[in-house]
Parts: C-alpha cells; sequence; structure tokens
C-alpha cells in the first residue's frame, strides 16, 4: 500500500524558491494511519506466524499507537492490553477520545504509575506481567522494533529518489529509522523530535548505520503532547491554506519546524523537499478536549 505525494503552495515556498510536498500516510487507513500502519504490519505478521493470540504495548492518553493497535488487533483477531501512562486515567479514561476508541476495539486497559512506567522495559517487569496476563506478543511503545523499521523502509518509493531532503517528525525513533535506510546516499534526513533533546539519537543508531542525517530539536514546544497557541493557530492556517489537517503532537511541529527552516533560509534554492505526514488525526480530538480547558483555541477538524 503507497501513500499519494502532494505538493504543498505556499508564499514563503515561492518567495524562497524551495518546493515542499506531503507524503500522505494519513490517507492509507482510516483507523491505522501513517507510521502505525506500517509498524504493525510485519509486527502482526509474526504474532499470528508464532500462535500469539495477544498483542500487549505501551503508551499514553493521546498515543496513536494505543489507538491504531487496538483496531489492528481487532481486525486480525487478537486480543489487546494496552499499558498506559499514569494512574489518574483509571478514573476518566472514558471521556479521553483515544482510550474510549481503543477500547471499543477490544483493548483491555492496565493503568499504571510513571515511575513503573519508566521500567517498562525491564525483564522483571515484563515477567510480572506474563504471570498477569499470560503468554502475549510484546510490541514496545510507539511499536518501534526492527520489524517496524523493516515496515517503514517500504514509505519511499522509487519516485522518491527526486527529493533532496526528507524530513519526519519523531516520537521513537522508527519511522525515521526506516526512512534513513530507504533514503538514496545523496539525500540528506532531517527528523523533528516531539520530545526534548537529541537523547534519540542513539536510539535511531540502534537501528541504522548510516549517517545521512540529523534531527533539528528546536520545535517540540515544550515536549511531547505540548503545545501552544502559537503552534494551534499554525496548524489552523496551514489547514485554511491547503486544506491539510496537521496533528498537535506530531507533524504540525515538523510543517512548523520545515516552514520555519524555510524562511530563515536553512534551505538553498531550488531545494526540494518531501515531508512524511504519519498521520495521528485522532489525538485532535482528545488534544481539544484539553485545550478548551486552558482557554486556549481549538484545532479545526
Amino acid at each position: 500500500m503507497q501513500a499519494e505525494n502532494q505538493s504543498v503552495h505556499l508564499p514563503v515556498l515561492q518567495e524562497k524558491q524551495v518546493s515542499l510536498t506531503l507524503k500522505r500516510e494519513d490517507l492509507i487507513h482510516p483507523l491505522i494511519s501513517g507510521n502505525k500502519y506500517r509498524k504493525l504490519k510485519y509486527n502482526i505478521e509474526a504474532a499470528k506466524t508464532q500462535a500469539y493470540h495477544t498483542l500487549l504495548t505501551f503508551g499514553g492518553a493521546f498515543s496513536n499507537h494505543i489507538a491504531a493497535t487496538a483496531y489492528a488487533g481487532k481486525l486480525h483477531g487478537l486480543k489487546t492490553i494496552g499499558l498506559i501512562r499514569g494512574e489518574e486515567l483509571a478514573q476518566k479514561w472514558e471521556t479521553n477520545p483515544t482510550l474510549s476508541l481503543a477500547s471499543e476495539h477490544g483493548m483491555q486497559f492496565k493503568f499504571i504509575s510513571r515511575d513503573d512506567y519508566r521500567s517498562k522495559n525491564s525483564e522483571d517487569f515484563i515477567n510480572r506481567l506474563k504471570l498477569e496476563f499470560g503468554s502475549f506478543y510484546l510490541l514496545p511503545e510507539g511499536g518501534s522494533n526492527t520489524l517496524a523499521i523493516k515496515g517503514c523502509e517500504e514509505i519511499l518509493t522509487a519516485e522518491d529518489a527526486q527529493f533532496d531532503i526528507l524530513c519526519s517528525s519523531i516520537g521513537t525513533g522508527g519511522t525515521i529509522a526506516g526512512i534513513i535506510n530507504a533514503s538514496n546516499p545523496n539525500q540528506r534526513v532531517l527528523g523533528f523530535p516531539s520530545l526534548k533533546g537529541d537523547f534519540l539519537k542513539e536510539d535511531i543508531r540502534n537501528f541504522t548505520k548510516r549517517e545521512n542525517w540529523q534531527l533539528q530539536t528546536d520545535y517540540h514546544f515544550g515536549g511531547y503532547a505540548k503545545v501552544s497557541a502559537e503552534l494551534i493557530h499554525f496548524i489552523n492556517d496551514f489547514k485554511a491554506q491547503t486544506q491539510i489537517s496537521l496533528d498537535p503532537i506530531y507533524t504540525g511541529k515538523l510543517i512548523y519546524g520545515i516552514l520555519d527552516l524555510v524562511n530563515t533560509d536553512y534551505f538553498k534554492p531550488k531545494t526540494k523537499i518531501l515531508a512524511i505526514h504519519t498521520g495521528g488525526l485522532q489525538s485532535i480530538s482528545g488534544m481539544n478536549d484539553k485545550l478548551k480547558k486552558k482557554n486556549l483555541p481549538q484545532i479545526t477538524i
């Protein structure tokens, strides 16, 4: 399954003589969209081949991975269990659009403290989960593992060799690792983390030996799932001008960063940029609820 490429036309791009194209991975599936479809593809094949009946994974309140895993599990006849960061959500998850959607598709939740969540990859923690839930196929947070990288390597096509710069948002690093592996040596890959810091470099290096990439770490807007009125206004203006929706956690920050770099002449004239729209639009409803409580503007859906 391949996504279509869509050209973006904005005054700043014309002024700076830079072209921007979006790969619309958000359109390849209504509920398992973008990079989540890619990451789950081979993992679900492996789970079924190895005769597992349950998928167990981790995520937070707005996790695209949680929502996508729940639906994919239902689609393939697999039980799904989500370990959710934040014990306080146990009392109010039904008002959370992401978790409600996952529950509708059959996911069972276990809400854990942030301290326990930090131990989620330890052998002792995983063994305790096996005692509690029995046998399961383990998907890491965000779905990033070797099979996920294999799926993300299929994002690029032969047609994409024409682009000079490939750009992607970053959560756990799996998607951009696949893009790096599939890129041509003459292409440069830019990653835009949604988390503070550049610690993701080592995680990405676990999945790629290539060196034609770098991170742009100034566009996280305070960290994961953190937003500002400026970002919301940008997302809404971009939607009004292009008719393309962006999510506030990943792609909104990605496109904001790219256009800021264009505006400050980071790219040479005639540069051709391909940005990956990784989906995640299901998070908008939950974010709007959060914004409403803070008297911040809403994201146009």
